[in-house]
């Protein structure tokens, strides 16, 4: 689980700067890999609700 945790703080610091970069100089291409990553963290995410709950019955 801390793998999965770490991978999505990775891809969020990722999506933040794209993001920003996006929101500040109106770089499309960043707001292209921000909406990539977002993907992403939304998968990341639905798969460590999953290890979470496995975690949480044993």
């Amino acid at each position: 689980m801390n793998e999965l945790i770490e991978k999505a703080n990775a891809l969020f610091a990722e999506f933040s700067k794209n993001a920003s970069l996006q929101a500040g100089n109106g770089n499309k291409a960043a707001g292209a890999r921000a909406r990539k990553e977002s993907l992403e963290i939304e998968k990341l995410m639905k798969e460590f609700r999953k290890v979470s709950i496995d975690a949480s019955k044993k």
